[in-house]
């Protein structure tokens, strides 16, 4: 799975907006949307924080592992 489309589906899971997402990533709506429209890339700041919020790994998050567990 592509990162774009792994953004989407965690945020679709836990049913929060774009704009509620890019809160939590601290960047603005629209940079979150190049993200998920695969666009831009984002940080690896950006990651951590999406990885935290979503409680998943950052290999999890990225398509990296099949095991979502922070360890």
């Amino acid at each position: 799975m592509e990162l774009n489309e792994a953004l989407r589906r965690f945020r679709k899971e836990v049913k929060i907006t774009q704009a509620q997402a890019a809160k939590i990533a601290g960047v603005s709506e629209a940079m979150y949307q190049f993200y998920e429209y695969g666009r831009h890339e984002p940080t690896i700041g950006v990651l951590l924080s999406l990885a935290d919020f979503y409680q998943v790994s950052l290999d999890y998050l990225v398509g990296r592992s099949d095991d979502p567990e922070m360890k």
